[in-house]
């Protein structure tokens, strides 16, 4: 909020000279941040008030020229000016700028010559000095103005400008009766309420003014009207207003729009003015009914919410209630007869309705914060009041006036309660005291306190907001700052540290970590091809989104991924690859509706192990996962070749990456998962609770159909980039029951890169990083590698399968058989992988690489030999190879 300093000054009185860093630095102190502190008017000299002697209309030029004499009425000899503007007459007082003179922006003023005659100075619009936007005609002064006087010192254009960021849970403090109120206690001086005397004499209900009704207490519990007859439409807003609603940020509209703005300004009370002749009907507050629209003031119609809080007539709606006014009932130029509205509406009514229309009002910003409830009747008897004076109009007897009772709020306190959050000691007067400068009645003593907060606080509402005003009174700057302490020998968790391994695993691979937006739109679920209603009732809902388009929790990190992906390659950065790591929200198997609500928990002690586990039980699945995404070229192209595009087995050597990194033994075998291309997918699978050669391990379950995860498509042979260790290979056995599927990776189907905008053929893998850490855990610390200083010997092995076999079952067996052997098998690696006439039809020849070590000697060539004829028969037992060549 924009607040003139002289305005909070009327109220909070400070002893002179005052300093306006140490008032910011005292409102800082208390929890109001100012922004900036902005001189205004302070280089602005020479600019006098003149009057209008004598106008002469220049022709000949392509828009309207006069040449003016004005008197500063000095005793000097008249001035002559050549302005551009129509809007005033001859008598017309107004600011003159005389040679010399410096204004706004330092622009200076000289004599000049202009359109064959000569200019003695400028007069001066409200824009050129800097005391609003309007800069479509000349700042006519009122009558009263003193001819010859320095108009920046008669008009006080000599300010200083606050500039604060008033937080949520301060609504009270977005007006300059809460901020001089905050003000006046920072310094300890006296404040004076601007609400002043109160209610005007014999002020009652009255049939004379427009009836007012709430037909939804839940929409609104305060609703007054006045009325204000017989204003002059020709009257206007006092230079005084305008100078300080322009300083606030606000521009002058017209004499009835800028009595309630200034009201809503200096009181926190936002208030409405309509034109009475475009009314119909009895005023009543009500919720939207089906099919309703309303064309608002800035000519947009909308379509109404049925939650939406409106302000009706027997027309319909008139107002969208607290956020903007309607065009049909708008005050205009030629308006006489105005009602004056103002009320108290729902918090969370307006705030929920703000932005479902995207409208965001200095007044939808007041009732979403919270206003005091017991101001309306005296904020609309001031605006009438001042209207009727200003405009030469009269105000109606009484008012119209419906509400609902709103129950007082009592909060029970002890009095050491602030000690104990702050760590000091306050003593139980200092607490009352402060209390009582928020505005708060204090009753009782010795050890416990009964508080009733102010009205215009509406934020307080339990021991720990009472706490916190003591604190800010008394100074942040009290309360100690402490370094917490880690505990010794602990350090990062080991899921930490995983993270932390494979996140700069993925780094060393040319990966970029990317942070994506956690939540997600209806619409990601059919960009993802994931149609059915199980996918979408998964989903948690947000009780309150930030963007309606996004109402959801992310399940799955690949939209916010595909969406960067997208903006990078919009922006010509098509060559990709980037992972995320974060978590995702799923609706648990055992509450599907999400019927569950979350307890309150208390804040002056630690939850207990019963609300941990109501906790718990209330929130959704959170697991942590991983994914990536690739689009366009894997390698540049340069001097060294042509390079090379990402593919589906980039996206799976990436999965693989994650799970060598994490120790957890795996399998890779064909599968058909959406968002995935049909054909080009792969399921990840770990075995829970092993790792490592464990003798007797389950080999991974089969491929489900589809080409082997790791084959490739095309006839001929190319060298497969893709190398594991031997420790990775899977033994003999037959329990499927204990591989768990970890997520999928592969090319995405071609209708989600046109979805989500990727570039051609874009691939990407998702992991649940959650249970793989379950699965390294089980593994307990990791072993030293075993580094021996003896030779190694290598053989190199082809062997024919089925097309449908996955590479990793065979190089599993192969492991399996050497581990048989003696364990001498160090590193298996496919590097070769052929389909075509030489191997027949339906089968695939797959070439490995397999090397042996001891770690106390040299293998000798039968030792090698038999460890080859182990692994090589174990992989026919287990998936049917045949040695390429052989028989």
């Amino acid at each position: 909020m924009r607040v003139p300093l002289s305005w909070l000054l009327e109220y909070a009185p400070l002893p002179e000279p005052v300093d306006a860093g140490e008032v910011a630095r005292r409102l800082t102190g208390i929890g109001l941040e100012v922004e900036s502190v902005e001189p205004a008017g302070q280089d602005v000299r020479d600019v006098v008030v003149a009057r209008v002697l004598d106008i002469e209309e220049l022709t000949g030029f392509r828009k309207p020229i006069r040449h003016c004499r004005v008197t500063t009425g000095d005793g000097t000899a008249t001035r002559q000016v050549i302005c551009g503007a129509a809007n005033f007459a001859v008598g017309d007082l107004v600011p003159l700028a005389l040679p010399g003179a410096r204004l706004p922006g330092g622009l200076e003023i000289g004599v000049s010559k202009r359109y064959g005659r000569i200019s003695d100075g400028m007069i001066c619009s409200a824009a050129e000095l800097g005391i609003g936007d309007d800069h479509s005609g000349i700042l006519v002064l009122p009558p009263e103005a003193p001819v010859g006087a320095d108009f920046i010192g008669w008009a006080g254009l000599r300010d200083v400008v606050l500039d604060v960021n008033v937080t949520p849970d301060k609504g009270h403090a977005l007006s300059v009766r809460g901020m001089a109120r905050e003000l006046a206690t920072a310094f300890g001086v006296p404040f004076t309420d601007p609400v002043g005397t109160g209610l005007p004499e014999r002020d009652a209900d009255s049939a004379d003014v427009w009836p007012a009704a709430i037909a939804d207490p839940s929409a609104c519990d305060r609703f007054v009207l006045r009325e204000v007859r017989g204003i002059d439409p020709a009257r206007r807003t006092p230079l005084a207003m305008t100078i300080r609603l322009a300083r606030a940020g606000m521009r002058a509209v017209s004499l009835a729009v800028d009595v309630t703005n200034y009201l809503m300004l200096e009181l926190g009370q936002p208030l409405h003015a309509f034109d009475r002749s475009a009314l119909n009907g009895p005023i009543v507050v009500r919720r939207a009914r089906p099919g309703e629209r309303l064309e608002t003031i800035d000519h947009v119609v909308r379509d109404l919410d049925p939650d939406d809080i409106l302000i009706t007539d027997s027309s319909g709606p008139i107002s969208l209630a607290g956020v903007m006014g309607g065009l049909a009932t708008e005050v205009r130029g030629a308006t006489t007869d105005v009602v004056i509205e103002a009320a108290h509406f729902s918090a969370a009514g307006i705030g929920r309705m703000s932005r479902r229309h995207r409208l965001f009002s200095e007044a939808s910003a007041r009732f979403e914060r919270g206003v005091d409830h017991e101001l309306q009747l005296v904020a609309s008897a001031k605006a009438a009041a001042m209207l009727a004076a200003l405009g030469g109009g009269a105000v109606v007897q009484g008012r119209s006036f419906a509400s609902t009772p709103i129950e007082p709020v009592r909060i029970v306190m002890p009095a050491s309660y602030p000690d104990q959050v702050a760590g000091l000691s306050y003593g139980e007067q200092t607490v009352i005291a402060r209390l009582r400068e928020a505005g708060c009645e204090v009753a009782g003593g010795g050890g416990a306190l009964t508080v009733r907060p102010p009205s215009w606080r509406p934020d307080l509402r339990d021991p720990s907001d009472l706490a916190e005003e003591v604190i800010r009174f008394e100074g942040y700057e009290r309360v100690g700052v402490r370094m917490p302490r880690a505990v010794a020998g602990r350090g990062r968790t080991p899921g930490q540290r995983l993270r932390g391994a494979i996140a700069r695993a993925l780094a060393g691979a040319g990966y970029v970590e990317v942070i994506g937006s956690p939540f997600a739109s209806s619409a990601d679920f059919d960009r993802m091809l994931l149609a059915s209603d199980d996918a979408r009732r998964g989903a948690v809902r947000v009780a309150n989104p930030i963007r309606d388009e996004e109402p959801l929790v992310r399940t799955t990190l690949l939209p916010g991924l595909f969406r960067i992906a997208a903006r990078n390659a919009g922006r010509g950065f098509a060559d990709l690859a980037l992972f995320e790591i974060g978590s995702v929200a799923r609706r648990r198997e055992d509450d599907p509706e999400g019927a569950r609500t979350a307890p309150i928990l208390a804040v002056d002690r630690g939850p207990t192990a019963e609300e941990i586990a109501e906790l718990e039980a209330a929130l959704p699945d959170q697991p942590r996962l991983i994914a990536a995404v690739l689009t366009g070229q894997r390698e540049a192209a340069g001097w060294w070749g042509s390079g090379r595009p990402a593919s589906f087995h980039d996206a799976i050597e990436a999965a693989r990456l994650v799970l060598r990194t994490s120790r957890v033994r795996h399998a890779v075998r064909a599968a058909r998962r959406e968002p995935w291309h049909p054909g080009r997918c792969a399921e990840i699978v770990v075995l829970a609770g092993l790792g490592g050669p464990a003798e007797g391990a389950p080999a991974p379950p089969a491929a489900r159909g589809g080409p082997a995860a790791g084959s490739r498509p095309a006839a001929g042979s190319r060298p497969a980039a893709e190398s594991r260790p031997a420790a990775e290979s899977g033994a003999a056995g037959s329990d499927d029951a204990r591989w768990l599927v970890a997520g999928y990776a592969g090319e995405l189907h071609p209708r989600v890169v046109a979805a989500f905008r990727l570039p051609p053929r874009a691939c990407a893998m998702e992991l649940d990083l959650s249970l793989i850490e379950r699965a390294a855990a089980a593994l307990g610390p990791t072993p030293a590698p075993r580094i021996s200083g003896y030779p190694v010997a290598t053989q190199d092995v082809a062997l024919v399968v089925d097309a449908g076999v996955p590479a990793s079952a065979v190089e599993a067996a192969l492991a399996a058989g050497a581990a048989q052997a003696g364990g001498l098998l160090e590193q298996v690696r496919l590097f070769d992988v052929y389909i075509g006439e030489q191997v027949g039809p339906g089968r695939k020849s797959l070439a490995y690489t397999l090397r042996f070590r001891a770690p106390d000697r040299t293998l000798t060539d039968e030792e090698v030999a038999a460890a080859r004829q182990a692994a090589v028969a174990e992989a026919s037992r287990l998936t049917g190879a045949v040695l390429r060549g052989a028989g």
